[in-house]
Order: structure tokens, then sequence, then C-alpha cells
């Protein structure tokens, strides 16, 4: 069956940056968007970024523009998500999802499947 594994996650100081990864295996990689989410302790989740199959386009929260990109690479099945200038309330698990759709990548209902998520504590 289909598997996403997340890594890259851990405790940084504000300020800091961290690159979680997401590998896929069993799936045709290159034909899925893939997105990030996440949630933090007493929220619901959250769209973070998206990017479409082929890396053309990417989307973002507004809270993570300009510092968060993701990026991909077909090659290795892999999606990553750098983030630069960490913040406190960035800290929640971090979850990378994979959508046959390539429109409406912000809505959590259009994935097919997700990873099993990365803990990103950021402290102040």
């Amino acid at each position: 069956q289909v598997q996403l594994v997340e890594s890259g996650g851990g405790l940084v100081q504000a300020g800091g940056s961290l690159r979680l990864s997401c590998t896929a295996s069993r799936l045709t990689f290159s034909t899925y968007a893939m997105g990030w989410f996440r949630r933090a302790p007493g929220k619901e989740r959250e769209f973070v970024a998206a990017i479409r199959w082929n890396g053309a386009n990417t989307y973002y929260a507004h809270f993570v523009k300009d510092r968060f990109t993701a990026s991909r690479n077909n090659a290795k099945n892999t999606v990553y998500l750098q983030m630069n200038n960490l913040k406190p309330e960035d800290t929640a698990v971090y979850y990378c999802a994979a959508a046959r759709s390539d429109w409406g990548l912000s809505d959590d209902r259009l994935y097919d499947y997700w990873g099993q998520g990365t803990q990103v504590t950021v402290s102040s």
C-alpha cells in the first residue's frame, strides 16, 4: 500500500531553520500534487503549502509565505519543505499528503494519502 514518510522535524530556536522531507513509496509520485499541512495542539489541521505534480507551481498559506519553500524531486519520490525564520507559533505536527487532483490544493479533503507526521517544536 501507499506510504508517505516524513522526516526532518525536531526542536529549533526561534529564527532557526528546518527542512522537512516526505518520501513516497508504492505511488506514481510524479502524477500527484503534494501538500504540507500542520496541526498545532488544540487546533484544527491547517494548510501550509502545496506543489503541483511537476513543481511548476507552489502555493502557500499567508502565514508562511516568504519563510517556507516547497520543492520536489520526482526522481527521488520526495517532497521537501524548507522552513526558515521559524516562530514559536509554527510549533505543530507537520504532515505531507498526496492529491490526485491538481486544483484546490489547500483543501485537505482532496488529498488521497497522508503521512504519519513529524513534530516541529520552536522554542522562544
